[in-house]
């Protein structure tokens, strides 16, 4: 499964103890579905827990369930809907609409009182037309649906609550959307998914460890590098000097380092003070060296 089907899935765990939470549930859910009209309300998802939720769901919130429901061990995407004209009357009377006077869906906020309706309510959103990628790749969250002022609406609540979400437009449906991974953790533990929320914040760990060791193997690598150039180009100069000179016209500091370096042509300037008899420091061996590749220009 992928993250987001987790993380619905555990959002469908989350008991149905209060009714006004149930209507504000199954109210994100209906404005964020595929048909929500006076003559028809379809679902469809591709989450078994949704499809087993939603029943449960509209018996709470209005006392009956849905007329259309998928067999239990149907896979892949799954279609719910409710055709009976009068028992849509009553979900659009609980939601004070006019089953026939509707031109534009609006969210009423009566209905959205109270904080833990609210969040209610963005759970029924997320899991109707919500997603999220996979956290060890990215960090974006989205709700999306085909009502303008819905989406509008629905920002607002999200404000109210303390997100700061941005939102766009595509291909006809309106998207609000998160991409900081700290306000991601915060909507999913308001909405009753910890766990998810907890799976952010380790993959978020994992990805600043993976990117420190990534850093620290390239920071050597690079200084690695840089070591493996300079003793080159100190070993040239030595080898000048050698064939012109002779290392024996040298200064005695100035021809141990120079041994030295022909002895350990891959040392670093730390292993060439330690070996100097007696042992100096780096920045003195790295001034003895500089000498010799001054000594050759």
């Amino acid at each position: 499964m992928s993250f987001s089907s987790d993380t619905k899935a555990e959002l469908c765990r989350e008991p149905l103890s209060r009714r006004c939470c149930a209507v504000a549930e199954v109210y994100g859910t209906l404005l964020f579905c595929n048909m929500f009209t006076a003559d028809e309300i379809r679902i469809v998802t591709s989450s078994a827990e949704l499809a087993e939720r939603l029943p449960r769901l509209f018996r709470k919130a209005f006392g009956f369930g849905l007329d259309s429901v998928p067999a239990a061990d149907v896979k892949g995407k799954q279609t719910l809907t409710l055709t009976s004209r009068e028992h849509i009357r009553r979900v659009y009377g609980t939601y004070g609409y006019e089953a026939k006077g509707i031109l534009a869906h609006h969210i009423n906020l009566g209905v959205l009182e109270s904080d833990c309706c609210k969040a209610a309510f963005l759970r029924g959103a997320f899991l109707a037309g919500g997603s999220i990628t996979d956290p060890a790749k990215s960090y974006h969250l989205e709700l999306v649906t085909d009502h303008y002022n819905v989406s509008r609406e629905t920002l607002s609540i999200l404000l109210e609550l303390g997100f700061l979400p941005k939102d766009a437009s595509r291909g006809g449906n309106y998207v609000i959307y998160f991409k900081q991974s700290e306000t991601i953790e915060d909507f999913f533990t308001l909405l009753g998914a910890p766990v998810s929320a907890m799976g952010i914040m380790s993959a978020k760990v994992e990805k600043d460890m993976r990117n420190a060791v990534n850093r620290r193997v390239n920071c050597d690598s690079a200084n690695a590098d840089k070591i493996v150039l300079a003793a080159e180009e100190q070993l040239e100069a030595i080898r000048r000097i050698e064939r012109t000179a002779g290392l024996d016209a040298l200064p005695e500091k100035l021809r141990e380092a120079a041994l030295l370096r022909i002895a350990n042509p891959e040392a670093s300037l730390t292993d060439l003070a330690a070996l100097a008899i007696p042992p100096v420091s780096k920045s003195c061996i790295s001034h003895r060296l500089r000498k010799l590749t001054e000594h050759r220009r």
